[in-house]
């Protein structure tokens, strides 16, 4: 017997071995590739804290500061190779953890829409002296930057959207709507395996490298640990968001240099999972999706990388960073008098 319990007890030891040494909605044990920075603020009537990552640039400074927004997957740690390069080509980073993800306050209650998170980053960023940023922003992040621009233009230097969600109604193509109760018992289902399942399927077409292991047990370890369920229920909120206010009706508004940075293996549709065949076969086409957009923004540069899904700075960052690098100079340049 104690020979059988000593075994048990050195399986159990293997056993959480193998399991994230983290499990936090806050991700208070999860390491950020750079300092972790906090700008605390009220908003809704009640004490909320971003957390968010400012990087100086490396060597010679050019001037400009490129805000990097994360999509709903993913947090601002996600930006790690994109804050390398932009740094040493002289941009000052600044990468924040919007409210409800990652390193930032998860509220209980709290009104989420674009136009909120919009204007809680440009109070970061007057705290913090940027004047003028670059908005550059992934999917979820896409439809933030896209809404910053929209909202703030005569601040906004430049937008980059890399395969931002937004660029078509799925309510109107047919996508079923669900309330947060819905959504939030969805939330609540999310294991490491259900992350990893999907993010192959549709950020990178179907194939899987060991390096993305590691943003999969970030974000699974969200849904792991005490109060996760404020994590999970938040994140309903923010679904629910993005499904009542795709950005694509007000693409032709945007009034700032936007350069648009486009995986067009892409297939991401919110509300994918739960609709019918029909539906699926009509909605996340980015090698359709990206040139709409580009036209409907007035003056817009447009890349497309053929091979590569909805992570394209993650799946393939020299092609990805040549390609943004490259073409933030042409942003950056005044247009010809």
């Amino acid at each position: 017997m104690c020979i059988y319990n000593a075994f048990r007890w050195a399986l159990a030891l293997v056993i959480l071995a193998m399991k994230p040494a983290f499990a936090d909605p806050m991700l208070a044990d999860f390491t950020y590739p750079f300092e972790v920075k906090r700008f605390d603020f009220s908003s809704q009537k009640q004490p909320l804290s971003m957390a968010y990552l400012d990087v100086a640039p490396k060597g010679e400074a050019n001037g400009d500061t490129v805000v990097l927004l994360h999509g709903k997957n993913f947090c601002a740690a996600t930006w790690e190779e994109t804050i390398n390069a932009l740094s040493a080509a002289g941009y000052r980073v600044v990468a924040p953890d919007q409210i409800g993800f990652c390193k930032s306050s998860k509220p209980e209650q709290y009104q989420f829409s674009f136009e909120q998170l919009a204007f809680n980053t440009r109070l970061l960023l007057q705290k913090i002296g940027v004047e003028h940023p670059i908005i550059m922003g992934h999917s979820t992040g896409g439809m933030l930057a896209f809404r910053y621009a929209l909202m703030y233009p005569q601040e906004t230097k430049a937008l980059v959207a890399v395969n931002p969600i937004g660029l078509e109604d799925w309510k109107a193509k047919g996508v079923p709507l669900k309330t947060i109760d819905q959504l939030y018992q969805g939330e609540l289902k999310t294991t490491a395996d259900s992350i990893r399942d999907y993010e192959k399927k549709t950020y990178y077409v179907g194939e899987w490298k060991p390096e993305y292991d590691k943003w999969v047990a970030m974000l699974d370890s969200m849904y792991q640990g005490k109060d996760f369920d404020l994590f999970a229920w938040d994140q309903a909120h923010t679904t629910g968001m993005i499904l009542s206010q795709p950005v694509v009706y007000e693409l032709g508004d945007i009034n700032v240099p936007s350069l648009l940075l486009i995986g067009a293996k892409d297939n991401t549709a919110i509300g994918k999972a739960w609709s019918p065949p029909e539906v699926v076969a009509h909605i996340g086409h980015y090698s359709e999706l990206g040139p709409d957009a580009a036209k409907a923004i007035k003056g817009s540069i447009l890349v497309m990388f053929p091979t590569l899904g909805h992570a394209p700075q993650i799946q393939d960052p020299r092609a990805f960073h040549e390609a943004l690098l490259k073409n933030l100079e042409t942003l950056r340049r005044p247009p010809n008098p």
